[in-house]
């Protein structure tokens, strides 16, 4: 039984750790491949973020070295047999990582220049396919939440107005303050005042937009309501979140919590298109009258801090085929009746809770007003509110929610029972804003315009701003009725029957460190695989090379009955090649241009003889004479 020679194990061990990191490094990037996306553990992550890339240049740079010792031992087998001097001086050069220039030899130069920039990429491409980097990771999510636009909701609503005994076009009280400040924030916004509306722990960035929060680390509150806190009653407290991962390709892959994570979703809204205009005096169909007012209670009397005077006004406007519409206002005046135009406002204010002719569906609302004294720079005017059923694309980032309309549709119909809530909440606002010496809305508005500009504003129409303030009451008014109506508690097991559902799609966004698939036609990552396919084909080439050679050489010392051998030879040590030559019988011409061309044309020949390594002239020395 033969003996395996000594040289064949440790070039077979040395070439297949060689080719097992490859293996690994193909595989690695195989499974990023197949799966898109991969990160480590979050424990890893953080210490990934602190040190990036350590592991990937130790595998980077033992890659690189085990590819130029392979390259090493196949040249080294091809010296035992006749070589010429060139082809020997090129193979030393791309032992030891250099190149050739020399224009008569082309071939070789092009050939060496290609494999060494090759090899001066593969590093380079290594780390960039395995250097972690920061990445957003793509999660599918959906779920449901309460559908407000359908008959079922309709239906259900009609019931509560039943229950809280409420009848159709009442003002409705939801959270007066809720409402009030989110009108302040969407006008404001008008202006270029950053606004950050909060209700019931949720933020949202201008307006809610008439959604709820649908993903439960936004969702706010997390107070259980009590038992008549739910619903029309809801005065705060945790809603329902039903949404959840969809399952991805591949289920088994772990998700990391990450560094942060934001969310787009695609759920159901709700806002209003409001056009306001002034009344002008030939619009006598309006009826708008502010004329009716009386005292009511006078004291001349009375002290500085107590009333001395209270004046009761009756403002009436036909809201539609001949409905007179008439609120009452007490504002407090002097023990004459007369009221400071510089101290006090008064800004009444009339909700039409349907349209204003026979023509139109009732879909929409009116709200007519007009400013005084100190609130005398808002004409009286007439905002017509069209609220549309809205989907929107809600993005929870850093704490807060912001949205944007994607698609909207009138009401319809079936819808009046919505509208009749919608517009009772601005007839609440429209009321109790005005309070004996002045008006919330008043202030408000008044506030806003003059925070941002120094104009007489007397002399500005601030039609853009109503419109605003009303579009974020509205929206406000279906954010309140969906968290009520989602509020734990509402429903039992706290699960939305199916026809009274809407489906929310979207995609959590996860901050992590990690590996992601490249894109087939990006130049980096084709800049970044070509040398690795280039070295590793080149790798694999002169691994069987050196292996076949080299059994190929045991097998026939064996027939030959000589001995192994005993001495290393390294053909990339330059003393190495130094002994080899002064051990032969090498006549080699000198250093002049003749010399050397004959010089390369020189074929030698690696020979053993016990320790002893030499290079022995095999050929016929002979002169190239187009070369001289």
């Amino acid at each position: 039984m033969s003996q395996v020679p000594p040289n064949f194990v440790r070039f077979t061990v040395i070439i297949s750790i060689q080719i097992v990191i490859l293996a690994l490094g193909y595989g690695f990037l195989g499974a990023v491949a197949y799966l898109e996306y991969l990160a480590p553990s979050d424990p890893v992550c953080e210490l990934m973020r602190s040190h990036p890339g350590v592991l990937t240049m130790i595998v980077t740079l033992i890659a690189t070295v085990l590819s130029v010792t392979a390259a090493t031992h196949a040249l080294r087998h091809r010296m035992w047999k006749p070589i010429s001097l060139i082809h020997l001086s090129t193979g030393v050069a791309l032992a030891q990582g250099s190149h050739i220039l020399k224009h008569q030899y082309m071939g070789l130069t092009i050939l060496t220049l290609f494999i060494f920039g090759t090899l001066r990429l593969l590093t380079a491409g290594w780390t960039t396919l395995l250097t972690p980097n920061y990445f957003m990771w793509p999660v599918q999510l959906n779920g449901t939440e309460i559908d407000i636009s359908g008959s079922a909701f309709a239906a259900l609503l009609r019931e509560e107005f039943i229950v809280n005994g409420l009848i159709q076009d009442s003002a409705f009280e939801i959270l007066d303050i809720g409402a009030m400040l989110s009108g302040v924030a969407a006008a404001g916004y008008t202006f270029g005042i950053p606004r950050t509306f909060n209700f019931n722990g949720a933020k949202y960035n201008v307006s809610t937009q008439g959604i709820v929060p649908t993903i439960e680390d936004y969702s706010g509150s997390d107070g259980v309501p009590d038992a008549n806190g739910t619903r029309l009653g809801f005065s705060g407290g945790n809603v329902t979140v039903n949404t959840g991962v969809v399952p991805g390709p591949h289920p088994s892959v772990h998700i990391p919590q990450g560094f942060s994570r934001n969310y787009s979703m695609s759920q159901q809204g709700l806002t209003a298109n409001v056009s306001c205009r002034a009344i002008d005096s030939s619009q006598t169909q309006y009826l708008w009258d502010t004329s009716n007012s009386y005292l009511i209670y006078a004291n001349a009397a009375a002290s500085n801090n107590s009333i001395t005077g209270l004046r009761l006004w009756n403002i009436s406007a036909n809201c539609g085929t001949n409905t007179l519409a008439t609120y009452e206002y007490v504002t407090m005046v002097d023990a004459n009746g007369n009221t400071s135009s510089s101290g006090s406002g008064f800004l009444p204010s009339i909700v039409c809770p349907g349209p204003m002719n026979m023509n139109q569906t009732y879909t929409t609302f009116t709200i007519l007003t007009q400013g005084f004294y100190k609130y005398g720079f808002i004409k009286a005017s007439v905002c017509e509110v069209v609220p549309l059923l809205t989907t929107v694309r809600a993005d929870y980032s850093n704490g807060e929610i912001s949205s944007e309309v994607t698609s909207s549709t009138p009401f319809r119909p079936e819808n009046v029972e919505l509208l009749s809530f919608i517009a009772g909440v601005a007839k609440f606002q429209s009321i109790n804003s005005q309070g004996l010496t002045s008006s919330t809305i008043g202030d408000t508005l008044y506030t806003i315009y003059s925070s941002t500009t120094t104009a007489p504003i007397n002399n500005i129409s601030l039609d853009d701003t109503q419109e605003d303030y009303w579009r974020g009451v509205v929206e406000f008014s279906a954010t309140f009725l969906r968290s009520g109506f989602m509020a734990t508690g509402s429903f039992p097991n706290n699960v939305i029957p199916n026809n009274l559902s809407s489906q929310v799609t979207g995609t959590m966004f996860v901050s992590t460190i990690g590996w992601t698939r490249w894109p087939k036609n990006s130049p980096t990552y084709l800049l970044a695989t070509l040398p690795l396919t280039i070295v590793t084909t080149l790798t694999l080439f002169c691994a069987l090379y050196s292996i076949t050679e080299a059994w190929k050489e045991h097998q026939e010392r064996i027939r030959h009955r000589m001995g192994h051998r005993r001495a290393h030879f390294d053909v990339s040590n330059t003393l190495h090649l130094i002994m080899a030559c002064a051990a032969g019988t090498l006549a080699l011409k000198d250093f002049s241009r003749k010399g050397i061309l004959n010089n390369e044309s020189v074929k030698v020949q690696l020979n053993e003889d016990g320790d002893k390594k030499k290079f022995m002239t095999v050929g016929q020395l002979y002169l190239k004479e187009e070369f001289v």
